[in-house]
């Protein structure tokens, strides 16, 4: 009887020993905590997320094949390095390393497995120099410097037609762009710009032959359709203008330029024409200067605007020269 009580009481005081032994292990496992047999603490620990596209690739974590596929996470991570690869049939593998931070989320959400044989078609079935796709009408323009053809086609190919012809001897083409209305489009180089117009059989407005608008004393560097699929906006080595695109059309200066060398972006949806250009600033330096001019209609008809060109810059400009 002695024994058997002894027995009981050992039982419960190791029982309670085990409790409070194992109690603190319990509560920092529950609040995210582990052991770090390199420090010898209880260190909080972080999770890794994977993710890929497409979804089901094997996971290699530190060398070891994991038995879950992505997506998937990786949790009670110690901080530190791991190594992680990506496999999947007939898809280029994917290997790199994620650091875990203590009490936080490594995010791999953004990794694209690519097929080992893409999607790959042939879309043009003539030859071409340049082309523009049009995803909105969902078409494909080509540009065949040789003969002298402009193709169009679907994004598919389906459909492949000769829509216009390019001036005689017009080279090099150094741009070229399509009107907002998809009824023609500008080629220029730095003496000339073309306007052709697409099949108009049954359309009088346009002229059958291309328009050709002369650049004797100004080189063109860059063009730009405004959203009225009617006027251009043209850089030269010297000037912003605009211009009707119509046989006999005299460009008018808007702004006058400094830099030969400039950049220039047009927000055709807009109308506004950021540029870059060279002043001379009060303290006597030169400075590169990014400028933005407003050419939509809601604030300009452009009958005003060829009759009253914008003088805003050139009046800056004038101040800064001191005249």
């Amino acid at each position: 009887m002695y024994n058997f009580q002894k027995i009981r009481f050992s039982l419960f005081f190791l029982s309670v020993l085990v409790f409070f032994l194992g109690l603190p292990l319990i509560l920092f496992s529950a609040f995210g905590y582990k052991f770090d047999n390199r420090s010898l603490k209880f260190v909080k620990t972080g999770l890794i997320f994977v993710k890929t596209q497409p979804a089901g690739a094997r996971i290699y974590f530190n060398g070891k094949l994991l038995t879950e596929k992505t997506p998937t996470s990786m949790q009670e991570l110690l901080p530190g390095t791991y190594r992680i690869s990506l496999e999947m049939e007939q898809h280029y593998p994917w290997k790199g390393e994620v650091e875990v931070e203590a009490g936080k989320v490594s995010r791999m959400d953004k990794i694209i497995l690519f097929p080992v044989r893409p999607n790959l078609q042939q879309l043009n079935q003539e030859s071409f120099n340049l082309f523009f796709v049009d995803p909105d009408k969902k078409s494909i323009y080509y540009l065949d410097q040789g003969k002298g053809v402009v193709y169009r086609s679907g994004l598919d190919s389906g459909i492949f037609e000769d829509v216009a012809s390019l001036p005689d001897k017009f080279e090099p083409i150094n741009g070229w762009a399509v009107s907002p209305d998809r009824r023609k489009l500008f080629v220029f180089n730095q003496r000339q710009i073309g306007v052709v117009f697409f099949d108009n059989r049954e359309n009088y407005e346009y002229p059958v032959s291309p328009v050709l608008l002369d650049y004797r004393r100004e080189k063109v560097a860059a063009a730009f359709w405004h959203s009225d699929s009617y006027h251009l906006v043209v850089l030269t080595d010297k000037h912003i203008q605009v211009i009707e695109s119509r046989p006999g059309a005299l460009p008018v200066n808007l702004v006058e330029l400094n830099n030969a060398e400039k950049a220039a972006f047009y927000d055709f949806k807009e109308d506004v024409l950021y540029f870059s250009d060279a002043q001379r600033s009060p303290d006597g330096e030169i400075y590169n200067n990014l400028y933005k001019l407003e050419l939509h209609s809601n604030l300009y008809s452009l009958e005003r605007l060829i009759i009253q060109p914008f003088e805003g810059i050139k009046s800056a400009q004038k101040e800064d020269n001191g005249e």
